[in-house]
């Protein structure tokens, strides 16, 4: 275990300095301790030296306002970084998520930094969606004075990429801001350009150098404690071990779901009902050995290995036609950005699609250029660490499907279901979602809507609730709402649900199997069904619960709640509507949508 540091990262040291005075006091004795106290009062009282300049009193840290809109977390652990290194500097960091940003407060920021992931269809997180709204209609406040900058997170294989960052941008101008630093779009590889324009953007936002270099801007609201920077989870991925690998379905279904049970060799990390496992996947091997022959480079065992593990080779967007051009010089290719073509010729076709169609002399370092680093897919966590000790579980679903005459599928939910078996290893690393978590008070009742594999955090929820009332402590009601297509075939964990039933760790379930009659039958009908009932939970205190699809479920599911709330209540729908963003803005409607 590596020892504590001696000194706070409150210190007026930078952390070169830092570290080399706590080699050098961490290993002295109480002798030498003593000694250096009295020689540096001594050095101060004079002996010889002119005597020091009076100290001067110290200023208050510059305000920042950081504000930032996620969904996976990322722009929110962005936010973090971005308060830790500013309090080093000088500043007086304040971060706010959007889900809870009072637009008043803009104006008096003086300078802000804003952070935005991109979502859906160009559309920002669910979260922010209410805020973002305000800010871009006519009631939003002028910025006159106020310095910004704005970090947008996006993934360049959907059509508007970073659209939320942009239209920020843009926005915070147009209400007269003053753009500090240049706004930065950035992929899913994004820690080390992030890290790279946090820096830069500080260093722009700094405030203006005092006369005196003796004056030292002090954070009162820190200094009042002694306490470092909270301890944040390892970000580095660790192996695993797969302990179990079961298909959920039934031979006849055309489905195919894998409970996956990993086991850590070191413990678990600490992991709470909520939150994700970023799984780090292989490619499969017979695609990467089709983009070895299509460019002529079956030879080259290094990029085979690279193509394999590190390079992600399916995702095809404009910016990767882009690269592909400037590497080959492609004419035809080129023509097809130049006509504007490109966002339609690209979707549903992957890049093996791009190399086959404009044949091109492409190298090992061309690809590595055209292609970005493979990203971990992130998957709900379906256990609880209370219950399962130290394993985790997971509930993927093999994606496949076929565009353009080829079949496709999903990198990581292959590489888990048709290439690992029990006693595989996989590299992994813990993703945590505060913002999809049990109520603190358990005796709290519940409301989990979550289809298909949406249901794997609301498993880990019961196992959770079962967990704690094994030891006295009294939980409240639970009601979960399941679909998927054939009850015959789909039901995913449905013994578990019944047993949870009889112990009573489940109140209540109604399910929604949407082929199984002539109508189509989701878990937004069921909603509606029970509207009544479910107003009544929701009135008594009730937290609810989405997790699955956010295309169209969570949509369908949040109108269902909306016109719940107009049936029972007679309420308009915007009221409605209204009354649903209540218990958001309070933390009792969550999703975990993707």
């Amino acid at each position: 275990m590596s020892r504590q540091s001696l000194l706070p990262r409150t210190a007026p040291f930078d952390d070169s300095e830092r570290a080399s005075l706590d080699a050098v006091l961490g290993s002295a004795t109480a002798i030498q301790r003593a000694w250096l106290a009295g020689f540096l009062a001594g050095v101060d009282a004079a002996g010889g030296q002119p005597a020091a300049a009076p100290a001067a009193p110290p200023k208050a840290a510059e305000p920042l306002t950081i504000i930032y809109a996620s969904e996976s977390g990322n722009c929110e652990s962005l936010a973090g970084n971005v308060a830790k290194l500013a309090r080093k500097q000088g500043f007086k960091p304040k971060v706010i998520d959007f889900a809870d940003l009072d637009l008043a407060v803009l104006p008096k920021a003086g300078k802000l930094v804003a952070i935005a992931a991109t979502w859906g269809e160009g559309e920002p997180p669910a979260r922010a969606v209410s805020t973002y709204n305000a800010l871009m209609g006519d009631g939003a406040p002028r910025l006159d004075g106020v310095e910004f900058a704005v970090l947008a997170l996006g993934d360049t294989s959907y059509a508007e990429f970073c659209a939320t960052g942009k239209a920020l941008d843009a926005r915070f101008e147009a209400l007269g801001g003053k753009r500090a630093a240049e706004r930065a779009d950035l992929d899913l590889d994004f820690e080390k350009p992030a890290a790279d324009w946090i820096k830069g953007t500080l260093k722009a936002l700094a405030p203006a150098p005092v006369a005196a270099d003796n004056v030292v801007a002090v954070d009162f609201a820190r200094a009042a404690s002694s306490e470092d920077d909270e301890a944040e989870p390892s970000r580095e991925p660790v192996v695993v071990e797969v302990v179990e690998h079961v298909n959920l379905n039934s031979s006849r279904s055309d489905k195919e779901t894998i409970h996956l049970a990993l086991a850590f060799e070191d413990g678990a990390p600490a992991y709470e009902p909520g939150d994700s496992l970023e799984i780090y996947p292989e490619n499969d091997p017979a695609l990467v050995e089709e983009i070895l022959k299509a460019t002529g480079l079956t030879g080259d065992e290094a990029l085979r290995r690279s193509l394999l593990a590190e390079r992600d080779i399916t995702t095809l967007s404009a910016a990767t036609v882009e690269r592909f051009v400037k590497a080959t010089g492609h004419e035809e290719a080129k023509r097809l950005i130049e006509g504007g073509e490109v966002r339609a010729w690209i979707e549903g076709r992957h890049l093996i699609d791009l190399i086959e169609t404009y044949p091109a002399a492409l190298t090992a370092e061309h690809l590595g250029g055209i292609t970005r680093p493979l990203p971990p897919r992130a998957y709900s966590i379906a256990s609880s660490y209370k219950e399962v000790g130290d394993e985790v579980h997971l509930a993927i679903a093999a994606v496949r499907y076929e565009t353009h005459g080829k079949a496709r599928s999903g990198v990581a939910s292959t590489h888990v279901a048709d290439r690992i078996s029990d006693g595989a290893k996989l590299r992994v690393r813990l993703k945590p979602n505060r913002h999809f978590r049990l109520p603190a008070d358990p005796a709290t009742d519940i409301i989990m809507v979550g289809p298909g594999t949406g249901v794997a955090p609301f498993r880990a929820f019961v196992q959770e609730r079962r967990a704690v009332e094994a030891t006295g402590r009294r939980v409240g009601r639970s009601w979960l709402f399941f679909g998927d297509r054939h009850f015959t075939h789909d039901f995913l964990y449905q013994l578990e649900w019944q047993e949870a039933l009889e112990d009573r760790s489940l109140t209540r379930i109604d399910v929604a199997f949407s082929r199984d009659q002539p109508e189509k039958l989701y878990v937004q009908h069921r909603i509606d069904q029970h509207r009544a009932e479910l107003v009544e939970w929701l009135e008594g205190g009730a937290h609810l619960y989405v997790c699955g699809d956010a295309k169209a479920m969570a949509k369908d599911v949040r109108l269902a709640v909306e016109n719940a709330y107009a049936a029972v209540k007679g309420l308009s729908a915007d009221d409605a509507a209204a009354a649903v963003s209540a218990l958001e803005r309070a933390g009792r409607y969550q999703q975990d949508v993707y």
